[in-house]
């Protein structure tokens, strides 16, 4: 599998260093860098084992390092010129939103918002809703087919509940469809649905569907989906629709997901899973290495990220597909940084959901449906070829591809890199 090689150019500065304690016969324990929280380092303690590894790691993903997802149309909506947006309702001064009954249903709305009837809901009027009912929430955007995450953004939005309510809705409404086409060429729209249960209400700590507008402070960009999309929480990045211009209340049971017409589990919740930042291709042999990575975070939590070292050619376990005989070594998650990058000013994080507002620091470490870093040494013991791997433990216990190892419901196989050990 690849390794997140846009991950290692953007979060990856070898310009300071940490200390990794190495206990005996135990797994590395990394302290804090300097990025991260101040009460992390005071944990540091002496050892003769320095070692020169990444420490800039910027948490949120620079605007201008957010991978893009390609678009849809001929030619595609982010490649456009400025002058052709407003005539396509894709500026903050002409974009409007309809949400109506799906003719082809028998759902019933009071007061649908619509263009022919003059009160499509416009930018101003989001915005003014924005004033008293936005919130954010950071959240990790991650394809299903993708192997390694577009970018952690922090998001902002007002919650779609609010706008629904607006309709007056009626009766018969099972799911919404949503789209952010903007051609009647079927081969070009983009569209997905969502159980109106998940648009009205969602669990305790769980971030609610957003009608969404800013991204790490800016407001979208054509590129990112602006001036509006919708961000579903909890879910690949098929469902967070970008440019929504429409939304239709349905009767239907069925999703209409351009995702599941292409045999996409597009009702899976974000996987928990790892991948490597940086690990060295050629090393010493005896002498042990810094390896860096990142852990995608589903709902089902982490509890550890971990590291095999094995030597090339040298037989698997019988019958264990999912390597969990393997030698697998705890990797230490860092904590929750003190500064957050990502173009925020000063890296500062403003207030979000998943933070105590009293104290600033997160409810719960590693926050669900985000990302964290994790970093280890990794010894290859005499010269030759290695296979070194990286998986994540679940809150749960269970262990990566587990529990839901089918692919198109989201990538999550163990990741594999090669690696040359030298006398």
């Amino acid at each position: 599998m690849d390794r997140p090689e846009h991950f290692a150019s953007e979060h990856a500065s070898l310009t300071r260093r940490f200390f990794l304690q190495l206990g005996a016969g135990a797994a590395a324990v990394l302290p804090a860098p300097a990025v991260w929280a101040k009460q992390a380092q005071t944990q540091v303690v002496s050892d003769p084992l320095l070692v020169e590894a990444v420490s800039e790691l910027e948490y949120l993903t620079p605007l201008s390092k957010f991978r893009r997802q390609g678009g849809r149309g001929n030619p595609r909506i982010d490649t456009l010129p400025a002058d052709q947006l407003p005539s396509l309702g894709l500026t903050p001064e002409t974009w409007r939103l309809e949400i109506v009954p799906d003719p082809d249903s028998d759902s019933e709305m009071g007061n649908p918002l619509s263009n022919e009837r003059g009160n499509a809901l416009d930018f101003p009027a989001l915005m003014k809703l924005a004033e008293t009912r936005a919130v954010r929430f950071l959240h990790v955007l991650s394809c299903t087919n993708a192997p390694t995450p577009y970018g952690m953004g922090l998001w902002e939005g007002v919650p779609l509940r609010e706008v629904f309510w607006m309709t007056e809705p009626k009766r018969n409404i099972r799911r919404i469809f949503y789209y952010g086409d903007y051609s009647d060429d079927p081969k070009y729209c983009f569209q997905s649905s969502l159980p109106i249960s998940r648009v009205l209400e969602e669990a305790p700590g769980e971030a609610p569907v957003i009608l969404c507008y800013k991204m790490n402070g800016q407001f979208l960009s054509q590129a990112g989906g602006g001036p509006v999309r919708l961000v579903a929480p909890g879910f690949y990045g098929n469902r967070s629709i970008k440019w929504l211009r429409r939304i239709l209340a349905t009767n239907t049971s069925q999703s209409n997901d351009s995702y599941a017409e292409r045999n996409n589990d597009v009702e899976s919740p974000i996987k928990t899973c790892a991948r490597f930042i940086q690990t060295p291709k050629k090393v010493r042999a005896g002498q042990p290495v810094a390896i860096t990575g990142l852990a995608q975070v589903g709902p089902s939590g982490l509890s550890k990220a971990q590291y095999w070292i094995k030597p090339a050619g040298a037989p698997m376990a019988e019958n264990d597909p999912y390597l969990a005989k393997g030698d697998w070594q705890d990797a230490a998650i860092l904590p929750p940084p003190e500064k957050w990058g990502g173009d925020l000013p000063n890296g500062e994080l403003p207030p979000v959901m998943q933070m105590d507002p009293e104290t600033g620091k997160p409810f719960t470490w590693p926050i669900p449906n985000t990302l964290v870093h994790w970093a280890a040494l990794a010894t290859a013991a005499a010269p030759g070829p290695y296979e070194l791997r990286c998986r994540t433990v679940d809150a749960n216990g269970i262990a990566q591809p587990l529990p839901r190892p089918f692919g198109r419901s989201g990538k999550n196989e163990i990741a594999v890199v090669a690696l040359e050990a030298e006398a």
